[in-house]
């Protein structure tokens, strides 16, 4: 096991991101959160969502095996309940690194996502935001990182 704190950091180093669960309207949404702050950042990242082709004015890929060229990683911010789906996607596709999104409530992260991530080589940070840690961070989400850290939203270890 790592801490959070490495993993993220190594997640972070990656360049080419898919955001999954982005909507075509983002106020309210962590996952265009997420696709904005990357996209700021200056990561090669890519919207999925089966049910829209243009997000925040970038093409949106139906799932991650018609993204060009493929993805390093994967932030998934969809609903628990289509977190398995993605994952399974991430096996099939060697991706090793899969991030689940969760802020204050629930979030996306899937206990069954997360074993059969884990169970075929994949590194899952099940809880927390990209956002949160440098290079990506600002000073609101590293105080939600400290409080989320404190209620258990966000693991300590990966």
């Amino acid at each position: 096991m790592q801490t959070i704190k490495a993993a993220a950091a190594d997640f972070l180093t990656h360049n080419r991101v898919a955001v999954t669960g982005v909507s075509r309207k983002s106020q309210g949404h962590g996952a265009n959160v997420v696709y904005q702050r990357l996209r700021q950042r200056g990561y090669d990242v890519f919207a999925v969502n089966p049910n829209a082709d243009k997000v925040e004015g970038d093409t949106c890929y139906p799932d991650l095996r018609s993204i060009p060229g493929g993805v390093d990683w994967v932030v998934i911010g969809t609903k628990p309940e289509s977190a398995d789906a993605a994952m399974h996607e991430c096996a099939d596709l060697g991706i090793k690194q899969v991030w689940m999104h969760r802020g204050p409530g629930a979030g996306s992260v899937s206990t069954p996502a997360t074993v059969y991530g884990r169970e075929h080589g994949i590194t899952v940070i099940a809880g927390g935001c990209p956002c949160m840690f440098d290079p990506t961070a600002d000073p609101g989400h590293k105080a939600m990182r400290f409080v989320f850290t404190l209620m258990g939203n966000v693991p300590r270890q990966v």
